[in-house]
């Protein structure tokens, strides 16, 4: 039969036996050693009593009077006796200089010899010993009494080991009282504080935690979602990779322990962080990313820290962008079919009517106004993708009833845009920039100041002809990439000049307001630059400007890697 296995105590089990087995050591050498010393001091105390009671003796003139009479045990046993009582020791022996007895608290051992060692106190000195004497073992000091210059007798002072023995032992309950008293607090505090943290670590032994602990740094470093965590103080007490990516941090930089205000976010994704209440799905602007940021309050009793989480909505905010474009391409296209079969209409009713040349010339003028446009855009912008982009957003503003012309001095010739400036980033920037002119040229003055824009003046609103129109300038130089569409619409207020790239600024309602900080984004993550000031036909003119090094140079690169190829 298979034993079930048997799981490790807790790390707080384990530490709590460890402590306990600690804290009983600590205690039991305590005790050990307050024993010790104890028992030392009192044999140093009793030592240091009875030496004190012999000197006095030995110094008395009454005793060295009694000493010269005949009798002296009639006068020095009494006050040998009064001394012993009033010092609490054992015995004081006054003897002879031969080790006879004149006193004794055993009146019988009078007259005896003193059992114990007198050469020392013979030849003048006063010592200590243990000696098994009539009492029993004990601690005693003998000393010579003097009479002028000479030893007339001994004086023996003291107390036998089992009353040195005993006060230990009184002093040993008290300590034994007292190592118990601390044994048992200390187990009650350790099994306090280990309680906690068995409620802290759940329960898991020390192999658990760092098995999990492995486990949290692998989720930490494989997720793909960025995650921040904020203490109190909102120091930034945990972040992983993906979110060192989307805020654009270093690798190397150390934001462990940093605040938030140190990180050189953008304003708005820093107050997002610091917010005291949960953000949900906001997207926010980085230098080169959009991320959707989530964050939640970690609130016990008071509020502990923030969880934040972090979204790459960067590439979906483009491909949206893209699906937007070919919502309208196929709107546009729908509009023109159906102009298209309009016009046919009319050209076959022409026919059946008679009316020949008349036909010819409707369908060669609408022919003709659509391939200008073509031949132009074509002829000055050899970029496709550009081209592309222009011509859908032309048939998409003349479906609103906005006129798109391109700048006779636009020219971009056919590799004249390098490799690493990217094609999205260029769609980015135009189109966004071709639909916020368009939007604001479609509307009247009356839309413009219900909007609070500035109205332009009747005689530049919609251009000399009275139609709205969007001028985009295309022009690659030796150095520089000049993008600048120009719109008939109302214009943008000065005081509004530095607000228009912040994220969420619209004059179209909640929800809109990300276009133009997406083409700052593109800009600045290109090395460009975003200007806005008044068009010539009054409305607001937009000028980004994209570095594009020196094209000789890159031309002769270009053309050494292709001989080196072939």
């Amino acid at each position: 039969m298979r034993l079930p296995r048997t799981r490790p105590r807790s790390l707080a089990g384990q530490l709590f036996a460890m402590q306990v087995v600690l804290i009983a050591a600590v205690v039991a050498g305590c005790a050990v050693f307050a024993y010790v010393s104890g028992s030392a001091q009192a044999e140093e105390t009793a030592a240091r009593q009875v030496r004190v009671a012999a000197l006095a003796v030995a110094d008395s003139p009454s005793v060295r009077e009694a000493i010269r009479t005949p009798d002296p045990s009639a006068v020095l046993q009494p006050y040998a006796e009064r001394v012993r009582e009033d010092t609490g020791i054992a015995f004081v022996t006054i003897m002879d200089t031969e080790r006879v007895r004149w006193t004794h608290p055993d009146t019988s051992q009078i007259g005896d010899t003193f059992l114990g060692n007198t050469a020392k106190a013979l030849r003048g000195q006063t010592f200590t010993e243990t000696y098994t004497g009539t009492l029993g073992p004990s601690i005693r000091v003998v000393t010579p009494i003097r009479d002028g210059g000479r030893i007339v007798g001994l004086v023996s002072a003291g107390i036998t080991v089992d009353r040195v023995s005993s006060q230990v032992r009184e002093q040993l309950g008290a300590l034994a009282l007292a190592a118990g008293g601390a044994l048992a607090l200390g187990g009650i505090g350790t099994y306090v504080i280990n309680a906690r943290l068995r409620r802290h670590t759940h329960g898991m032994n020390a192999a658990e935690l760092s098995r999990l602990h492995d486990y949290h740094q692998a989720t930490l470093h494989a997720v793909r979602e960025g995650l921040l965590m904020l203490d109190g103080r909102r120091r930034i007490a945990l972040i992983n990779d993906a979110g060192r990516e989307l805020l654009g941090l270093e690798p190397v930089t150390e934001a462990v322990g940093r605040t938030v205000d140190e990180l050189a976010l953008p304003a708005p994704l820093t107050g997002a962080l610091l917010a005291s209440e949960a953000r949900v799905d906001e997207l926010h602007l980085t230098a080169a990313r959009v991320i959707v940021v989530n964050t939640r309050p970690v609130v016990g009793g008071e509020q502990r820290g923030t969880v934040v989480t972090l979204r790459d909505h960067t590439e979906l905010q483009a491909l949206s962008g893209e699906l937007d474009s070919e919502r309208g391409f196929t709107q546009a296209l729908r509009s023109q079919a159906h102009e298209a079969a309009n016009r046919l209409h009319t050209v076959v009713s022409l026919i059946e009517l008679g009316r020949v040349e008349e036909a010819v010339d409707f369908a060669t003028a609408e022919l003709e106004l659509a391939q200008v446009l073509t031949d132009r855009v074509v002829g000055a912008v050899e970029e496709p993708v550009l081209a592309a982009l222009l011509l859908g957003k032309a048939a998409q503003a003349n479906e609103r009833g906005v006129e798109l012309v391109l700048a006779e001095d636009s020219l971009i010739d056919d590799g004249a845009l390098p490799p690493s400036l990217a094609q999205r980033d260029l769609v980015t920037i135009l189109g966004n920039l071709i639909d916020n002119a368009v939007d604001a040229a479609s509307e009247g003055p009356e839309d413009a100041a219900e909007s609070g824009a500035a109205v332009p003046s009747p005689r530049t609103a919609g251009g000399p002809a009275g139609r709205a129109r969007v001028t985009v300038t295309a022009l690659a130089g030796e150095r520089e990439l000049l993008l600048r569409v120009a719109d008939t619409g109302a214009g943008i207020g000065p005081e509004a000049a530095d607000e228009v790239f912040r994220r969420g600024w619209s004059t179209h309602g909640a929800g809109r307001g990300l276009g133009l900080a997406l083409v700052r984004q593109a800009a600045h993550r290109n090395g460009g630059t975003v200007e806005l000031d008044a068009g010539p036909d009054g409305g607001a003119r937009f000028t980004v400007r994209l570095p594009l090094g020196d094209r000789t140079a890159r031309s002769a690169a270009e053309a050494g890697a292709k001989e080196v190829t072939a």
